[in-house]
């Protein structure tokens, strides 16, 4: 099948790589050039324009940041919807509000287009791995022509209703990991006086009833941050855990639910942003929050 990835990022070329690996044509497009290299150097062909891009493929998946990307990806008379004469399919993986993906379905009704929100949870090693789990909002008959490419980068697929219910699973299935990014820091607080080793507390911590998955997948990670040697390699940034973040407190807010625990995340993650963590791996947050975070005086 010809494919499009639109947005060569951590996960977009991630997704890219791995349905090159299962057999279909790829072609890749991203705001700047040189963040698509490696995938070109591995074979993988390049469009000029998200227009381009689209014409040229059967299915189109597009991995962006927000909305304003979403926005200038798919409009414009260079952009996803302007390629009327193709009928390519186009399914949005990104993390974004629910309105914000009920806005892009009427754009696409608009042009013409077959549309599918599709925001996944996992990161960069399940979607090499076919191991993501996809939370879909579309018609029924746009997700069954979706189905088979879906299937190979997802182990699990739920159709959660129309337009806008994927991103709303999306942002309730990432709340907790993000609320416990925190919550971790202030458990290592309270062992910090024991001097474990870093490996043996992650061990202890995962192999309790406390140790959520996140834990057992990325608790190596976590102890070489913890022991100043982190790798260096950025898997999922703290600003993208802000815009998260930010994203379910207006999304609360919109149905006249509180939040309180992750407001009081937010707050805590918008400090460690002004310590210049906004680009720092995930795995850094409870390293700041040992060394500064919770010694900071509005954290009493």
């Amino acid at each position: 099948m010809r494919i499009g990835i639109a947005g060569t990022g951590r996960m977009g070329s991630a997704i890219a790589r791995r349905l090159a690996s299962c057999g279909h044509e790829l072609r890749v497009w991203n705001r700047t050039r040189a963040r698509a290299e490696p995938l070109l150097q591995e074979g993988l062909r390049w469009a000029d324009t998200p227009r381009e891009l689209a014409q040229a493929s059967e299915i189109v998946i597009s991995m962006l940041t927000d909305g304003a990307a979403l926005a200038a990806v798919y409009d414009g008379d260079r952009g996803l919807f302007s390629a009327r004469a193709g009928d390519a399919l186009f399914i949005d993986m990104s993390t974004v509000p629910p309105a914000t993906q009920q806005e892009m379905a009427r754009r696409a009704a608009h042009a013409g287009a077959a549309y599918l929100e599709c925001p996944v949870g996992g990161s960069v090693g399940p979607a090499s791995e076919g191991k993501l789990i996809a939370f879909v909002g579309g018609s029924e008959t746009d997700l069954a022509r979706a189905q088979p490419v879906l299937q190979q980068l997802c182990k699990r697929i739920e159709h959660v209703g129309g337009h806008g219910a994927g991103a709303t699973m999306k942002l309730a299935v990432n709340l907790p990991l993000m609320v416990y990014w925190q919550t971790l820091g202030e458990a290592l607080s309270l062992m910090q006086p024991l001097g474990l080793d870093p490996k043996r507390a992650i061990e202890i911590l995962a192999d309790s009833s406390g140790g959520p998955n996140m834990l057992k997948v990325r608790g190596a990670m976590i102890a070489q941050a913890l022991a100043g040697q982190a790798s260096g390699t950025v898997t999922v940034d703290l600003a993208t855990l802000r815009k998260d973040l930010a994203a379910m407190l207006e999304e609360g807010g919109a149905h006249g639910r509180q939040l309180p625990l992750t407001a009081a995340t937010l707050a805590s993650f918008e400090r460690a942003a002004a310590r210049g963590l906004d680009g720092a791996d995930c795995t850094q947050l409870p390293v700041w929050w040992l060394a500064e975070g919770g010694r900071a005086p509005d954290a009493t």
